[in-house]
């Protein structure tokens, strides 16, 4: 089974709940819609479909749901979670928000029993749910915590889509990360594959990154080859000595090493973690996994020790990590938060064309048709505005 992060979206946070009379309207729309989706096109194409952040926010407005709030996800999945079923899509749902997110690994053990999937099957998913959630948390640090989970099942094949989403409550925006189980041998090896983002933040540690590689051979290197104690006191004496300096990265190595764009004076702290678990280094030591993948794997490997490691790794070996946000494009928001932002038009496109494809096939009311058209020609003209900004990372 082969994983792949499809994208990130980022929205504007809004309090409060979705009126009962729209979720009561979204669900047999959802339901139609998917039954066309997936007698037309396959559970696998579904399943892809809504692991594209595009795509997904097309169909939550098509649904009638506000395209650029955070709670498109959480209401979108769950309408999702409450009409597919195994026996009508062949799609099966579990997690959701908050205390919900963290039984996602009970209910995949429920689904799989439910539907005879084995033992070893229920356990490559349960492991594929926690990798997913433990590199957007600690192997990805861009400032967001996550708080909603939603796993999809292809229920015949195998296949899965992960759409997870973090919240920053300094500026008050929810990013979305979705994992499709498609092209990918690695949870930790350049996993992103379109990722959208409203700004680039600062100083995000990105060890998924191309430019991370030899740290994170350089980070399990010194977890497994060091023994903790000595460890600790390295650590301890370099948190002591920039604790009296003002520094960055750019200063702790030899030549032009770190992938910083510009070099720029800020507190050690906002670099160097406050502390690190250090009972979770000595499992790594015990354990000595073969690469980094399995060493974020181990409990109790968080953000914090991550960071750690990979700082020792940039100061002791000189190899850096990546620091710069992992989004291919930067936009500006639309629709009642802002002007319009530019996406991939051809995406966009593609995505019109297959809703609207489902939407006329589904077998609901006239009425609810022209409306769901209606939305969908909405959120159409987005598009046909110029690109404003665009980078890569």
């Amino acid at each position: 089974m082969t994983m792949k992060r499809a994208g990130i979206a980022e929205m504007r946070l809004h309090p409060g709940r979705a009126p009962h009379w729209l979720v009561k309207r979204m669900m047999p729309m959802a339901d139609a819609l998917f039954q066309v989706m997936v007698d037309e096109h396959g559970i696998a194409e579904c399943l892809t479909r809504l692991g594209d952040p595009l795509w997904f926010q097309a169909l939550s407005n098509v649904l009638g749901y506000d395209w650029d709030s955070s709670g498109t996800t959480t209401v979108l999945c769950g309408v999702l979670r409450t009409v597919l079923t195994p026996d009508k899509h062949g799609i099966a749902v579990a997690g959701g928000k908050g205390a919900r997110s963290r039984r996602t690994p009970h209910e995949l053990l429920a689904i799989a029993d439910e539907l005879r999937l084995g033992e070893d099957t229920a356990h490559k998913l349960i492991r594929a749910s926690r990798m997913v959630a433990k590199v957007d948390s600690a192997a990805l640090q861009d400032g967001y915590q996550l708080y909603h989970h939603s796993f999809f099942l292809d229920t015949e094949e195998g296949n899965w889509t992960v759409v997870q989403q973090g919240m920053n409550e300094e500026t008050r925006t929810s990013r979305r990360y979705h994992w499709i189980s498609k092209d990918l041998k690695s949870f930790v090896d350049e996993p992103h594959s379109g990722l959208f983002s409203r700004k680039r933040q600062q100083l995000v540690l990105d060890m998924t990154a191309r430019e991370s590689r030899d740290c994170r051979i350089a980070s399990t290197a010194i977890a497994c080859e060091t023994k903790p104690e000595a460890l600790q006191r390295q650590f301890d004496a370099y948190k002591t000595q920039f604790s009296y300096q003002k520094t960055t990265l750019m200063l702790w190595v030899e030549g032009p090493q770190t992938t910083l764009a510009e070099p720029s004076i800020i507190p050690y702290h906002e670099v160097f973690p406050e502390r690190m678990n250090w009972r979770a280094v000595n499992q790594v030591f015990d354990a000595q996994p073969a690469n980094f993948e399995e060493l974020l794997a181990i409990q109790g490997m968080g953000a914090s020790t991550i960071r750690g490691l990979a700082l020792l790794s940039e100061i002791v070996y000189g190899e850096a990590p990546s620091w710069a946000d992992p989004v291919r494009m930067t936009y500006a928001f639309g629709g009642k938060d802002g002007v319009p932002y530019p996406v991939d038009r051809k995406a966009y496109d593609e995505a019109i064309t297959f809703l609207e494809g489902a939407i006329d096939k589904a077998k609901v009311g006239r009425p609810e048709k022209l409306h769901a058209f209606r939305r969908l020609r909405n959120y159409q003209p987005y598009y046909r505005i110029p690109f404003t900004e665009r980078s890569v990372a």
